[in-house]
C-alpha cells in the first residue's frame, strides 16, 4: 500500500478488486488517517469527490473482531496470511451513538492496497453493532 505523508496525515490508496456494495462502479478510493484519532480513517472516492464514508481500524477498536475470510477472498487479495491484511468496519455516526457495521468488513492487503469489503454470510456479525458495546 503506497502511503503519502503531508503535514503528519498519512494517505493510502486503495484499489477495490469490485465496488463495494452501494457504491457501484466506483473502486479506487484513498484513506486518510484522522489527525488525532487513532484508529479512524476517512475512505474518499478517487472518481467521486462527494463519495467518502468514516472507517475504523478493526485492530484497535475492536481486537476480538476476528471474522473468517474465505480463502477465495484471501487469494483475490494476494493475501498469504492474516498479518498481511488490514480490517477495517464502516461507521455510521448517529444521534443516538456510533455503529459500526461487522457484517462487510473491508479487507486491504497491506502491502498493495488492494482492497475488497466482503459480507460475511453465515457468520454472526451484525450489521449495525453500536461501537461502545464492542470496542476495547
Amino acid at each position: 500500500m503506497s502511503a503519502v505523508s503531508t503535514a503528519g496525515t498519512v494517505t493510502a490508496a486503495l484499489s477495490f478488486v469490485s465496488p463495494p456494495p452501494g457504491l457501484d462502479p466506483l473502486t479506487e478510493f484513498s484513506l486518510t488517517e484522522i489527525p488525532g484519532a487513532d484508529g479512524l480513517f476517512s475512505l474518499q472516492s478517487a472518481e467521486d469527490q462527494r463519495t467518502r464514508l468514516f472507517v475504523l481500524d478493526a485492530s484497535v477498536y475492536l481486537p476480538d473482531y476476528s471474522p473468517v475470510i474465505s480463502d477465495e477472498h484471501a487469494a483475490s487479495l494476494d493475501l498469504t496470511g492474516p498479518d498481511d491484511a488490514l480490517l477495517l468496519v464502516v461507521t455510521n455516526p448517529g444521534e443516538d451513538g456510533t455503529t459500526v457495521n461487522l457484517m462487510a468488513p473491508i479487507v486491504v492487503n497491506a502491502a498493495t492496497g488492494r482492497s475488497a469489503q466482503i459480507i460475511l454470510d453465515g457468520q454472526d456479525w451484525p450489521l449495525r453493532a453500536e461501537l461502545g458495546a464492542h470496542s476495547a
